[in-house]
């Protein structure tokens, strides 16, 4: 647990789970994902994630479901998971739209960074983003992860990851030295 300027930081529990549930779903979807710059709405349809998920990412040892608080609410998230290799994958980012440009996502961003050196000992972090998304992708190489070159597909098959709007929907790999 730490405290950044208005932001509270802790792990989630179980019972945070519906509350992280609507955070994520409003940040990457839907028309209130568009007050933000984040969203993928234009990208997909459907859910980003589920409470199933979720739950399971809060069980997993090897996981860090880590949550930002403000003045008691959720209003941000970041799942960290151990890879081999002495890395972490950083994923599900999530800053609530109305309060997205105003300094927390990078907080965040630090926050989960700081959690993977101190509690899977990571030297490297690992995240996907989709490659429409160029914005977003300048705004993480900024903050130190670089392309490797690598892609992912979206996997369609899994509606749990949501509807795809458009053909091609890919993931860019990007990488940052802890």
């Amino acid at each position: 647990m730490r405290v950044t300027d208005e932001l509270f930081f802790r792990a989630a529990v179980p019972a945070d789970v519906p509350e992280i549930f609507a955070l994520v779903e409003r940040c990457y979807r839907g028309d209130e994902s568009r007050k933000g710059w984040t969203t993928e709405a234009d990208l997909l349809d459907g859910q980003r994630t589920d409470p199933q998920e979720l739950t399971e990412l809060i069980a997993d040892e090897d996981s860090r479901l880590l949550l930002g608080l403000r003045e008691g609410r959720i209003v941000a998230t970041v799942a960290v998971t151990r890879e081999e290799g002495g890395g972490a994958y950083v994923g599900m980012v999530a800053v609530s739209p109305e309060l997205q440009a105003a300094g927390l996502g990078r907080r965040l961003l630090q926050e989960a960074e700081q959690l993977a050196r101190t509690v899977f000992g990571a030297r490297h972090a690992r995240m996907t983003v989709f490659t429409q998304r160029t914005e977003l992708l300048r705004w993480y190489e900024r903050r130190g992860y670089l392309p490797t070159g690598e892609h992912e597909p979206f996997p369609e098959e899994r509606l749990r990851f949501g509807l795809p709007r458009c053909e091609g929907l890919r993931f860019a790999v990007l990488s940052k030295a802890l």
